[in-house]
C-alpha cells in the first residue's frame, strides 16, 4: 500500500517560517506530480503548490514569493518551506502525489493525512 506522510506543522508567529515535509512509502515504480493543499476552518481545500517530477513548478497567487515547493526524487519526498506567515496561512496542510504503482496501472492520486499549521501570537 502506497502511503504519504506529512511532517513539520506546528504553532508559529506571524512572519515566522515553517517547513513542511512528505515521503512516499511503500511500493510503487513512479511518482509524477507532487502538490502541497490546504484547508481552513469553513473553507475548502485548496491547491497551494505544484512540482512536477522534471521540476516545473506553479504557485498560489496568495503564497508566491513566500512559500517554496522543492522535491528529492531519490527520496520520494516534496517540501513545501513556507516563509513570511500570516494568520490567514493555518490551516491544515496535504501533501498530494500521482503515483503509479505498476507499469500496468494507471497515476492514482495519493493524499496524505495532513498536518496542521497555526499562525498566531
Amino acid at each position: 500500500q502506497v502511503q504519504l506522510m506529512e511532517s513539520g506543522g506546528g504553532l508559529v508567529q506571524p512572519g515566522g517560517s515553517l517547513r513542511l515535509s512528505c515521503a512516499a512509502s511503500g511500493s510503487f515504480v513512479s511518482i509524477n506530480v507532487m502538490d502541497w493543499y490546504r484547508q481552513a476552518p469553513g473553507k475548502e481545500r485548496e491547491l497551494v503548490a505544484t512540482i512536477t517530477s522534471a521540476g516545473s513548478i506553479n504557485y498560489q497567487d496568495s503564497v508566491k514569493g513566500r512559500f517554496t515547493i522543492s522535491r528529492d526524487n531519490a527520496k520520494n519526498a516534496v517540501y513545501l518551506e513556507m516563509n513570511s506567515l500570516k494568520p490567514e496561512d493555518t490551516a491544515v496542510y496535504y501533501c498530494h502525489a500521482y503515483i503509479l504503482r505498476s507499469w500496468v496501472d494507471s497515476y492514482l492520486g495519493i493524499w496524505g493525512q495532513g498536518t496542521l499549521v497555526t499562525v498566531s501570537s
